[in-house]
């Protein structure tokens, strides 16, 4: 198991054991943005050695890819977890969205083994951010009153909330800049990275363990679709990372971005969107359930499914 991993199990056991460990306030709203920033900005300077044109078509699948997963993930939820149509499409969205931390945490699983990827993959996580949510709003609207929905705070909320302004505008500082541009901020935003990384699972494991309760109230139904979704995620990104001629380590990426979900854009859109659903359901889901499942055994079994297919 990776050390970084294990700090998220440090806070997950500390808050079950009551401990009086915790983050400052100001310190978790600085980690996260420094990782989005980090993250955003090594994936411009990657993409700024890209022909833009060639990046096109994967960027474009990739994004099918987003709108796909919710899709799968509604009638599952709807149809056999017979979830009304608002908790099932809130979920479902916060299933084709992703989450950042667990992307972090595979890149340096992959580093930490040698294995090369595609570096400007975080344009992919730029891209998968908004399809799912916009597709859980419009299932949860359905046969509703779509009038009903407040479009303007929503859009607001996609396109500019801090997860996407901090992602976005890194990835274009990191293009306009280039790697040459970049030198300076070397030693603080990716020399830095992973200590950072660590100290932001820590506290993401105090945080899942205050949610844990929340898993005697929402079902058995709901943990096993938490830990079956994301395998019928990766493996539908292991496909695609194939089909469009990612390396193994880029399909690992992708795949693993499929297989997550998330638990920052998409509950503060859904708040808006989906009033009726209780996002004590989505957060349960995706920060108690699959976040660790993903940290702990996810990403490993994910490897060795793409080394099935890429041979190696």
């Amino acid at each position: 198991m990776d050390a970084i991993a294990l700090f998220f199990v440090l806070g997950f056991l500390a808050r079950l054991a009551r401990s009086d460990l915790k983050l400052p306030a100001q310190l978790y709203e600085a980690l996260s943005i420094y990782l989005l920033l980090a993250i955003g900005l090594k994936g411009g300077m990657e993409l700024a050695r890209q022909d833009p044109l060639a990046v096109l078509p994967q960027a474009s699948a990739v994004i099918v890819l987003g709108i796909l997963i919710p899709l799968i993930a509604f009638p599952i939820l709807y149809k056999l977890g017979r979830f009304d149509r608002f908790n099932a499409a809130a979920i479902a969205g916060h299933y084709g969205s992703v989450s950042v931390v667990t992307f972090a945490v595979a890149v340096d699983y992959l580093i930490a083994r040698d294995i090369p990827y595609e570096a400007y993959l975080p344009l992919f996580l730029v891209l998968l951010e908004m399809p799912g949510i916009a597709v859980g709003v419009l299932l949860a609207r359905l046969g509703g009153n779509m009038r009903e929905v407040r479009w303007g705070s929503l859009l607001h909320e996609i396109f500019l909330g801090k997860s996407m302004v901090l992602l976005a505008g890194g990835l274009l500082i990191g293009w306009a800049a280039g790697p040459d541009g970049l030198k300076p901020l070397q030693p603080f935003f990716f020399d830095l990275f992973k200590g950072a990384l660590c100290l932001f699972l820590l506290e993401m494991g105090l945080v899942a363990a205050g949610q844990a309760g929340a898993l005697r109230s929402s079902g058995l139904f709901l943990a096993g679709f938490a830990l079956g979704m994301p395998v019928v995620s990766a493996l539908l990104g292991i496909v695609l990372g194939a089909a469009i001629g990612l390396s193994a380590g880029g399909t690992l990426l992708l795949a693993t971005l499929a297989a997550s979900a998330s638990y920052i854009a998409a509950p503060a859109a859904m708040r808006i969107a989906v009033p009726e659903a209780n996002p004590g359901l989505s957060i349960t889901a995706a920060l108690v359930i699959t976040f660790p499942f993903n940290l702990l055994l996810g990403i490993p079994l994910y490897h060795r499914l793409v080394s099935l297919i890429h041979g190696g």
